[in-house]
């Protein structure tokens, strides 16, 4: 006798990486922070005791982004997928590791010359870090953050939302339109240099589509916010 239960096939599950209520709660962190940070006018930021307000917003951005990794992470582990999964491709020898660290750092020959432009035509500066670090301690702990953006945004962003706009939509263009949009409004603080943020995220999407990994992105992510934040401590002082 059939049954009448409604089933989901494994292609079907295999589209997506977890439900739509999963995708609104790796986001609200991000929207949190996002509204914060504009209403703040720069990084989202608690006010820590004890510390500068440039360190609170450091870890602040910090904790939030790792834990919308962690909602990633155990939605794959309920899977029984690594996050590897989301990042693919593999180094299988100094040159592998070498090629992508030139693709990154080509893209960002291209990718900061055209936020520079776009910046003068918004009448601002996408590239501009708020609360630059004024001490060699906070300039470490901005390494941390460069390094954590360039990790965790990808991942979220060009790793778990495009998946998930994919399997939604049957169209991997239209999941890093979408992404791309995401990544933007993200950026409260950023006013209306939000659509120069959104031409980075569909530009950073395509490299990662056209490579089939996350890691040149990674890499030049996490290679601009770390000499942006250095060279600003460094002609600060």
């Amino acid at each position: 006798m059939p049954s009448n239960t409604p089933t989901t096939s494994t292609a079907d599950v295999n589209k997506y990486i977890a439900p739509w209520w999963h995708t609104l709660l790796v986001l609200l962190p991000l929207c949190i922070g996002s509204v914060a940070s504009a209403h703040q006018h720069t990084l989202e930021h608690v006010n820590l005791p004890g510390i500068s307000a440039r360190l609170s917003s450091y870890f602040t951005v910090m904790v939030e982004e790792w834990l919308s990794v962690l909602f990633i992470w155990l939605a794959l582990k309920r899977r029984g997928l690594p996050i590897s999964s989301l990042i693919s491709g593999r180094w299988k020898n100094p040159i592998a590791l070498l090629r992508d660290l030139g693709l990154a750092i080509g893209f960002l020959i291209v990718v900061l010359p055209l936020m520079a432009v776009m910046g003068t035509l918004l009448g601002t500066d996408p590239n501009q870090i708020s609360f630059v670090p004024k001490t060699a301690f906070e300039a470490i702990v901005w390494l941390g953050v460069a390094a954590t953006a360039g990790f965790c945004e990808e991942l979220i962003f060009r790793g778990y939302l495009t998946h998930q706009f994919t399997g939604w939509t049957n169209s991997q263009i239209l999941a890093i339109l979408i992404q791309g949009v995401a990544f933007g409004l993200a950026h409260g603080y950023q006013s209306r240099s939000m659509i120069a943020i959104m031409v980075y995220g569909w530009l950073i999407g395509l490299l990662a589509f056209w490579r089939k990994s996350l890691r040149p992105g990674m890499f030049s992510h996490a290679l601009q916010d770390g000499l942006a934040g250095t060279l600003a401590f460094l002609l600060k002082k």
